[in-house]
């Protein structure tokens, strides 16, 4: 009988296969919203591994409106992690324990999020590409298992958040000239009106006069803060 393979700590090895990658609009990390289903105008495409480009992977995926995407954090050095973390929703100077936390920097780098499943299409090279909404995941990001969203099981309205809460409600004013606005479709501008309204920037920056960028479909969204009021001060192009 074979043994499950062990790391050399003694602990349980298990192997885990990509089954899709999910292509979005956001080449990086800073930016993307700090949950799922924060920002429904933004779109994603679940792409599937050829080893799992079959119809009858997803037959009956259709009836179910949203679905529970497992993932990893690419972008995140492997192996570094640590028993307590700084939540930004805390300013960055507070700790809580990573277990209490959704923090990219945990033991098993996985992620864990809720979309709306916005169409299922059948192409002849890919096979089935899944569409969804509200995703805060890189362009690119590994997905190791996609499952159905049960809504008279798994959603409990009267949850306790926890410091998640805190500040939960906060939201920016947010400028968008309308002659950088024209560069972007109706989708996508309604898409970064609600990225930036949620504040991308961590908890503890606080210079009005400092200038980010956020990539974000194709362009540089440069943009700065003042007084609870975002201005975007230009779209710049990305390089390919």
């Amino acid at each position: 009988m074979s043994e499950t393979p062990r790391a050399p700590g003694g602990e349980e090895r298990l192997s885990l296969n990509i089954i899709a990658r999910i292509h979005s609009e956001f080449p990086g990390k800073f930016g993307i919203p700090r949950q799922s289903g924060l920002v429904n105008e933004l779109h994603s495409e679940i792409v599937f591994e050829p080893a799992y480009r079959q119809a009858g992977c997803v037959r009956g995926l259709e009836g179910f409106s949203h679905i529970w995407l497992i993932w990893g954090f690419h972008q995140t050095p492997a192996g570094v992690w640590s028993p307590t973390v700084r939540p930004p929703r805390l300013g960055g100077n507070r700790r809580q324990g990573v277990f209490a936390s959704r923090s990219p920097f945990r033991p098993n780098p996985l992620g864990l999020s809720c979309v709306e499943l916005i169409d299922i299409r059948l192409c002849p090279k890919l096979g089935p590409v899944l569409t969804v909404a509200g995703g805060d995941l890189a362009d690119g990001t590994p997905i190791y298992d996609i499952k159905p969203y049960l809504p008279h099981l798994e959603s409990h309205p009267q949850a306790k958040g926890g410091f998640a809460q805190e500040n939960a409600g906060r939201r920016l004013q947010v400028d968008l000239p309308e002659e950088l606005a024209a560069s972007l479709d109706t989708r996508q501008q309604k898409a970064l009106l609600g990225l930036l309204a949620q504040d991308p920037r961590p908890a503890y920056h606080q210079d009005p006069l400092r200038v980010y960028g956020m990539d974000f479909a194709g362009w540089q969204v440069k943009f700065r803060v003042r007084d609870g009021r975002l201005t975007v001060i230009a779209l710049e192009p990305l390089e390919d």
